[in-house]
């Protein structure tokens, strides 16, 4: 039985009472929140469809949110959560266990008919470290762990693997893009959210993803976690450390690429 399977008398779902999660490690209860909460924003999609996307937009982000937080705090109780969809506690900086969450990242493409390219976030950020990461893609019926198991990434058939791909945004791809792509002959795929890039990158159907501008911990925490695990190359522009759970969570650049193209990828990223 999932949360899917169990309303509140609000009409949320929440974590179903036959699963015992605070015996659950930390990694299988993000899991299964962060799957819970797609297969709930899936509902959402369903029952209110796509002729107001604004509405759609608000009520996803919202009941997700509800969701996991309120899963958190009665199963992990004594964690602090940082949430793009929260005001932020700065009770978190004297924390030792964070859980950061996007309860809905790419609500642009979550509200488009037929788009894939949309995702869950929960990372688990504990005493200086990311600790745990899951990024669930609802609409692929995927759910990626940095406890794994993690796909192998293969090249797919008829793509050229000596042209890098480069996963970029749909509307505002930033200029390091235009760079990267141009130094190392790439091709480059608008996609949506940024867990749906690194996702991209995680299972093989792209190389690279950078990003300069507008992004906050929420954004890449969970994706960069679960992209450390599969053995990916991620950092900042400039080739420094990503660090979370900062007074300020705001944390606009990213690179993400297989290890193959990191420095040719890193020289031009820092030359900017």
């Amino acid at each position: 039985m999932s949360t899917d399977d169990i309303r509140r008398p609000d009409g949320f779902a929440t974590v179903p009472v036959d699963i015992a999660t605070d015996e659950l490690s930390d990694a299988t209860l993000a899991a299964r929140l962060a799957t819970d909460a797609g297969k709930l924003l899936l509902r959402i999609r369903a029952e209110l469809g796509f002729a107001e996307p604004a509405t759609l937009r608000e009520t996803g982000d919202a009941r997700s949110h509800r969701l996991l937080a309120r899963a958190l705090g009665r199963h992990r109780p004594g964690d602090a959560v940082l949430s793009a969809e929260a005001a932020d506690d700065p009770v978190r900086l004297d924390a030792a266990r964070v859980w950061i969450v996007d309860p809905l990242d790419g609500t642009r493409e979550f509200a488009e008919p037929g788009r894939t390219d949309w995702a869950v976030h929960v990372a688990l950020w504990e005493r200086g470290r990311l600790a745990v990461g899951v990024v669930a893609l609802p609409a692929l019926g995927v759910t990626l762990s940095s406890e794994g198991p993690l796909p192998a990434r293969a090249d797919p058939a008829g793509v050229d693997i000596t042209v890098p791909r480069i996963v970029a945004s749909r509307t505002r791809a930033p200029q390091v893009v235009a760079d990267v792509a141009e130094k190392l002959g790439a091709t480059v795929l608008p996609m949506g959210s940024a867990g749906a890039k690194v996702a991209a990158v995680i299972r093989g159907d792209a190389d690279i993803y950078v990003h300069d501008g507008g992004q906050y911990e929420w954004d890449s925490a969970a994706p960069v976690a679960v992209a450390r695990a599969a053995g990916l190359h991620t950092s900042r522009l400039d080739g420094s450390e990503l660090r979370y759970n900062r007074p300020d969570p705001l944390l606009p650049d990213l690179v993400v690429c297989d290890s193959a193209h990191a420095e040719q990828v890193l020289a031009v990223t820092r030359a900017r």
